[in-house]
């Protein structure tokens, strides 16, 4: 699958502007939309999906124009949005099965077949048979995403999937969510969270207030901020006026101070040892200096 998405905006009618000349090509694979809370994702994944009109611009899926085309994309599409929903009177089972047929599997021998291979893959078959409102969090999410991929869809697309989770239910949707990546699918996951983006996806872009600041691998991104990175010990006396001027990563207090890590384009006035930076590193730098502006005030 191939989306081109070419000068895409969005303005609501309090002329809040949402999304602005967005461009952006989404291949085959894993591709992580990085950005804060109100850059505009979720407007984005909604105009993808058919639930928004864009303003203006165009998307391509398949060279197939999104605004001529929208029942045929449509059905190509599982949605897993941010403030996934279902009926609380309905077992987890039966809510699957109703996806199932939502999607286009009228055969009631296929649908079970499907619905059972669904819940063994996301790991809630032992529970099909409990109220989805009885589900915990992590559950809840894992059955949003077996809807959203139940029928063989050929794009996926996920908003803010991990938001709320623990660590352990984080790690177990990266991995279904990888796993369905080593297929013929294009999944498109939206999230503020940096983790997601450095185990998952192999292309991804990061958009900010409406627009796109950089799109690449993970690797490249992470090379905005090589040699950015310092760990320096300051003394207690010091620690306001560090916070006040640089983002200030990690603080570990000894006797003495603190030991810090932190993200400055060099160390002219303060005695700091370069460290090799990971990919939040490089987010935080993207959002504090580049797309803030305020790097000519440290060179």
């Amino acid at each position: 699958m191939d989306i081109s998405i070419r000068n895409l905006s969005k303005i609501y009618k309090n002329n809040y502007q949402a999304l602005s000349d967005v461009n952006l090509n989404i291949g085959s694979g894993m591709f992580g939309l990085l950005g804060p809370n109100g850059a505009g994702k979720s407007t984005l994944m909604k105009i993808l999906v058919t639930l928004l009109e864009p303003s203006g611009g165009e998307i391509m899926v398949n060279n197939m124009p999104l605004s001529k085309h929208r029942k045929e994309v449509r059905s190509m599409i599982g949605y897993l949005p941010q403030d996934f929903r279902f009926f609380s009177k309905l077992k987890t089972y039966e809510f699957l099965d109703y996806a199932a047929a939502l999607a286009g599997i009228s055969n009631r021998k296929q649908r079970k077949e499907e619905v059972e291979r669904l819940l063994e893959q996301v790991g809630l078959f032992e529970v099909r048979n409990r109220y989805a409102n009885k589900l915990s969090g992590g559950m809840k999410r894992r059955l949003g995403i077996a809807q959203a991929i139940v029928g063989e869809p050929k794009i996926v697309i996920v908003d803010e999937p991990t938001t709320g989770l623990d660590p352990e239910e984080r790690i177990r949707f990266r991995n279904i969510l990888a796993d369905l990546s080593q297929r013929d699918v294009t999944i498109i996951l939206s999230t503020h969270i940096v983790g997601d983006i450095s185990s998952t996806c192999t292309q991804m872009a990061l958009l900010n207030e409406g627009k796109i600041g950089f799109t690449g691998s993970p690797s490249d991104f992470l090379q905005l901020c090589q040699g950015k990175v310092w760990r320096t010990h300051v003394r207690f006396d010091q620690m306001a006026a560090f916070n006040q001027k640089y983002p200030v990563i990690t603080t570990i207090p000894d006797a003495t101070g603190y030991e810090i890590e932190l993200i400055a384009p060099h160390a002219n006035d303060f005695d700091g040892e370069a460290i090799e930076p990971n990919l939040e590193h490089a987010y935080v730098y993207f959002i504090e200096y580049e797309a803030k502006k305020t790097i000519e005030n440290y060179v």
